[in-house]
């Protein structure tokens, strides 16, 4: 019975993540990311109340959603770097429950990298002549990112708390 109760769990914040996050109105950069209202707390959230494993695959199988729903994909590596791998180092966030905020900058910083990754080596073409593809993606990825680290690490620190994180477990 905790099984289903957990992938309900999952299901319902991967479904608030598409919400909040492609639905909902949001800033995009041209060769993808964005800031969203909040797009990452539910994932966030639910690693935090459910651990590292279940938080992981829940943010994969938004990775998937997402690119399904409109992903920009021009290889297949890429693919797995900027989507289920990226939104799967969410889950990380299980892995400091006891200190949640710990958990949203491990969290946003796993992303960080799976993004950069991809941003140096398929969209380093983009950068700007004599910048260097690393300096370009993490420029790129971190302004963003930052924004939503200070987003998610507001709103986890308000339901931490409000003592929400453990709320019908």
């Amino acid at each position: 019975m905790q099984n289903v109760k957990i992938l309900a769990e999952g299901t319902v914040a991967v479904a608030l993540t598409v919400i909040l996050k492609d639905f909902m109105p949001r800033f995009e950069l041209p060769q993808g990311g964005s800031v969203s209202i909040a797009g990452m707390v539910p994932l966030i959230w639910f690693a935090l109340r459910r651990g590292v494993r279940a938080g992981t695959e829940a943010g994969a199988v938004y990775g998937l959603v997402n690119m399904a729903l409109g992903g920009y994909i021009v290889d297949p590596v890429q693919a797995i770097l900027d989507y289920p791998l990226a939104f799967g180092a969410l889950g990380l966030a299980g892995l400091f429950r006891k200190y949640p905020l710990v958990g949203v900058i491990v969290a946003i910083f796993g992303r960080f990298l799976a993004h950069f990754i991809s941003g140096v080596w398929f969209f380093g073409m983009y950068a700007p002549e004599g910048m260097s593809p690393v300096i370009y993606s993490a420029i790129y990825n971190g302004g963003y990112l930052v924004v939503e680290l200070i987003v998610s690490a507001v709103i986890i620190f308000i339901l931490d708390n409000r003592k929400l994180l453990d709320i019908y477990l």
